[in-house]
């Protein structure tokens, strides 16, 4: 496996998500600083850098609302872009075929809501044959309720998600595992 086999996948960071209710600023800084680190590291290393956008019906998700452009925070010039409109980057955006014609057998994921499109986009591309790195460090969630009442943090969606897809769908790496990877099978 070489550099070139590897892509970065930045899932869904996208000002959308600063027009919804749950949006807080409470994780965005070491959210950004690793996610930066990421991208600026894939380029430094010669990963192709895939964007990720979400665009539904909702209003801050339609592309004629003007809110699915980049996270202001993030500095970010795609080598590609594709949209979604389900949680899977892998269903009818072209991404699969995208990593099919050009070779690619490993990504490293990142992005927005680690537990949603994340966790998914990992799941259906590790089912589908890819080695997933899947970076918590450099994504970012929100504070979500059961139906019970119990609050669950970021801190513990991450670590649960961590939890199920560890061993199984992914590789639970730090920024500098993922890109040490590729650059020892360049």
């Amino acid at each position: 496996m070489s550099a070139e086999k590897t892509a970065l996948i930045v899932v869904d960071a996208q000002e959308s998500f600063r027009q919804c209710a749950f949006w807080t600023t409470d994780d965005l800084a070491a959210y950004v600083e690793k996610q930066q680190a990421l991208i600026d590291g894939a380029k430094v290393a010669g990963i192709p850098v895939v964007q990720i956008f979400h665009v539904d019906s909702d209003a801050p998700f339609t592309l004629d609302s003007g809110f699915v452009t980049t996270l202001a925070e993030l500095e970010l010039t795609p080598d590609v872009t594709f949209h979604k409109n389900v949680h899977s980057a892998l269903v009818g955006t072209g991404l699969e075929d995208w990593l099919k014609a050009n070779g690619f057998t490993r990504l490293i994921m990142s992005g927005i809501r680690t537990e949603q499109c994340c966790e998914t986009t990992t799941r259906h591309a590790a089912d589908t044959g890819y080695d997933v790195d899947f970076v918590s460090e450099a994504m970012l969630t929100f504070t979500m309720t059961h139906a019970s009442g119990v609050s669950f943090s970021p801190a513990d969606i991450r670590m649960r998600t961590e939890l199920v897809l560890a061993g199984r769908f992914a590789r639970i790496a730090s920024v500098e595992e993922a890109l040490g990877t590729a650059r020892k099978a360049a």
